[in-house]
């Protein structure tokens, strides 16, 4: 039913434009420039990138976390002009990998207590190890595909969450437990998932085929969804 979804061949909320806008602000002390360029491109950008890195990486259990990601935006201001396009590393990836360890630290110091600040330095020193700098299409391919996955499985719950028939019910929650174990589950063929979907719900392959039909649809559309940036 469903396909793996590939990278998309652009990121919708952080475009070669705002990478763009980025560059061009390093770039200059024009002050009126600066605005302009972080008002129109880099301040939607970097609001989109810190709402979908706390919900990615589940920092939504931080203590105060719609606080804290105000102050991560903020934060990220201060620091635009430390970025410098010539060390290789795209914009995006660079300001992911950073907001990501900055919230890992607030997550640290949530469960420590501890009133440890770390500054800019360390956080770049920290994401070394991530490949900061050499590897952006790998970091880049793997958010997507994680960011798709999460996506889709809370689209998911939101379908098992309305009024449902009973077959329709058991063949969602059988697709979600497929999903969640796609890692321990050996699936060589389409046969293999009807019987797994067999075995799960107990109902046989027309019935199956139907209520899988109308996911089918309703796969279509988040994915038209995906693709739009929707998500």
């Amino acid at each position: 039913m469903i396909k793996k979804k590939k990278t998309r061949n652009k990121n919708h909320y952080f475009t070669k434009v705002h990478e763009q806008a980025i560059i061009d602000y390093t770039r200059t002390n024009n002050n009126v420039e600066r605005t302009r360029l972080y008002i129109d491109y880099i301040q939607p950008a970097f609001n989109e990138m810190v709402e979908k890195i706390t919900y990615t990486y589940k920092f939504t259990s931080i203590p105060n976390i719609d606080s804290l990601k105000e102050e991560c935006k903020v934060w990220l201001t201060t620091i635009l002009d430390k970025y410098d396009p010539n060390k290789g590393s795209k914009a995006f990836s660079y300001f992911s990998v950073i907001t990501k360890h900055w919230f890992i630290h607030k997550l640290k110091k949530n469960s420590t207590k501890t009133k440890k600040e770390i500054s800019y330095e360390e956080l770049i020193r920290e994401s070394d190890h991530e490949d900061l700098i050499n590897n952006d299409e790998a970091y880049l391919t793997a958010r997507e595909e994680k960011e798709f996955w999460m996506s889709l499985m809370g689209e998911i719950d939101r379908w098992d969450n309305v009024n449902l028939k009973p077959n329709e019910k058991k063949v969602i929650g059988a697709v979600k437990i497929l999903l969640e174990n796609a890692q321990e589950i050996e699936i060589f063929n389409k046969k293999a998932v009807y019987l797994y979907l067999r075995e799960i719900t107990g109902l046989n392959t027309k019935q199956i085929v139907n209520n899988l039909n109308k996911l089918r649809e309703k796969y279509r559309i988040f994915k038209l969804k995906w693709d739009r940036g929707d998500y």
